[in-house]
């Protein structure tokens, strides 16, 4: 598959376009409102093409667009390559709200293109597995699920950006409300404490709790303040799973441990790149029309959480979710 990307993030720059390369697919075109940072972009990676435009990207010879541009930036650029009949891979979030991302779900629908949320951790084989080994823990009764990342360039950058689509919620706080609707499904109620102590404009931590039927909970906790790191804790009846670097793994090897009753269990997975595992799964569903595991429906499920934590702060009480 002949791929173009449309803008060029450093996620684009240092784990998308390098994963491409590991595949039988192809980048043959890169886009910048930026001749001039298109052109370095090429050069860096070898991509025959570099357009000052985006519009100029989607009128090229691709196959499929990958879409790393600001979250607000999100629904446009996806519908425009829609209209040209391309396929979308879309960095996570899919939209800045939930019914941004129907109605971008909806859109391809009707031109007939698949779109595909980037949540490259839920293709990783880890994470498979421990969907497997959750069948082991008896009834899953709650998740303690978190992601912080200390930023570098604080406060700034599109992160820092309320028009934008900025706040550590969009951001990384997704990862953790995904891996808990992965093993508890659509949460019932959501209360969060929300916090910008340093007047950012937008959430720079953020926790929440999501309450399920049968008084199952999670935890989800998510920051921009906070020292590094990501953590996944899936509690059933029968035993425990844990994980640390639980959603950004790179390509080191990684493991997650497995507690059952006079047994625990440290399974090992050896390198992978969870992009280049990402980009081969897209392409199957477009090549074959399948719906995607992360697709508009599954990423609007997520967006609602979002959508009923920042309410919740808003209203200071626990919030009903839609059913």
């Amino acid at each position: 598959m002949n791929l173009g990307v449309l803008g060029t993030a450093g996620i684009a720059h240092h784990s998308f376009v390098p994963a491409v390369a590991k595949t039988d697919h192809e980048v043959t075109a890169i886009a910048s409102r930026s001749e001039e940072r298109a052109n370095s972009f090429a050069t860096d990676h070898g991509i025959p093409q570099a357009f000052g435009s985006y519009e100029e990207l989607l009128e090229s010879d691709v196959d499929a667009v990958y879409l790393p541009l600001p979250n607000a930036l999100h629904a446009e650029w996806t519908k425009r390559a829609a209209d040209h009949g391309l396929h979308v891979l879309c960095e996570k979030p899919l939209a800045v709200d939930a019914e941004e991302a129907r109605e971008m779900g909806d859109y391809c629908d009707q031109q007939g293109v698949t779109l595909m949320e980037a949540m490259m951790f839920r293709y990783y084989p880890r994470t498979e597995r421990m969907v497997e080994a959750a069948n082991e823990l008896g009834e899953i009764r709650s998740v303690d699920a978190g992601f912080h990342s200390s930023l570098r360039r604080w406060p700034a950058g599109t992160r820092f950006d309320p028009d934008l689509g900025g706040g550590c919620l969009l951001d990384v706080g997704v990862y953790a409300i995904e891996v808990a609707r992965l093993f508890l499904g659509d949460p019932e109620r959501v209360v969060a404490r929300v916090a910008d102590p340093e007047e950012t404009g937008v959430e720079t931590q953020v926790s929440g709790i999501l309450a399920f039927s049968g008084g199952r909970t999670a935890q989800i906790d998510c920051s921009f303040r906070l020292q590094d790191a990501q953590y996944c804790r899936v509690e059933g009846t029968d035993g425990r799973l844990h994980a640390d670097r639980a959603f950004s793994v790179g390509t080191d090897p990684s493991e997650f441990e497995l507690r059952l009753p006079g047994r625990q269990v440290t399974e090992s997975f050896d390198s992978a790149d969870p992009y280049a595992l990402e980009l081969e799964r897209f392409v199957e569903y477009a090549e074959t029309g399948q719906r995607p595991r992360t697709d508009a429906r599954e990423a609007a499920r997520t967006l609602a959480v979002v959508d009923g934590l920042r309410k919740s702060e808003e209203i200071g009480e626990w919030v009903k979710m839609p059913e």
